[in-house]
């Protein structure tokens, strides 16, 4: 009996372990795309570049923190999107292609329409099920604040709760105001 205990022991812990390191499955544009179609799920894109250091530390600091990680994968599909990648796009049914800039920079035009021509890096965007721009995230954010951000639109508060009085009372929020103030107005990209 003691030796199927320390198993079951062994095998709680593993599997814990195994949890916690799981990574945020990040898709391609055309991957997510797929999962849509046969599971609607709202789309979390993570708009970055190269070159940006705070793209990197949030990577580092917000992306890899495990309760962020979890929420993440179960309830959006996550997208890592390059503003500055050559590839041609394709989403809601219209081609997206890269645009050449002085020297060798540039911009996507698809990074360019779901932020709304405000080119920060990194910017985080929140796509609905209908494929529809829910709000452009633009800047580095902390975990807490993350996590806050994450259940405002997995949790459809967006579409009643103004952000100053969801962060207001969201549980345990001892954090002073964050600056972030999303102004909710949908982008339909038909």
């Amino acid at each position: 009996m003691p030796r199927i205990f320390s198993v079951f022991i062994f095998l709680l812990f593993v599997g814990t372990y195994a949890v916690a390191q799981e990574d945020i499955e990040w898709l391609t544009w055309e991957q997510a795309l797929a999962k849509q179609r046969v599971e609607k799920k709202k789309i979390l894109v993570d708009v970055y570049t190269q070159w940006c250091s705070w793209c990197k530390k949030m990577d580092q600091r917000t992306y890899k923190q495990p309760n962020i990680k979890g929420r993440i994968n179960e309830e959006f599909y996550a997208v890592r999107f390059d503003a500055e990648q050559k590839e041609d796009i394709v989403f809601n049914n219209k081609i997206y292609s890269f645009v050449k800039g002085f020297g060798k920079k540039g911009y996507h035009e698809l990074a360019q329409e779901i932020m709304n021509g405000r080119m920060s890096y990194p910017t985080t965007v929140f796509i609905d099920e209908d494929l529809n721009v829910i709000q452009p995230i633009p800047g580095f954010q902390g975990a807490i604040t993350f996590q806050m951000i994450l259940d405002y639109f997995s949790g459809n508060h967006y579409t009643d709760i103004p952000w100053h009085k969801y962060e207001q009372n969201y549980p345990g929020n001892n954090t002073s105001p964050v600056s972030i103030q999303p102004k909710v107005q949908p982008v339909r990209n038909n």
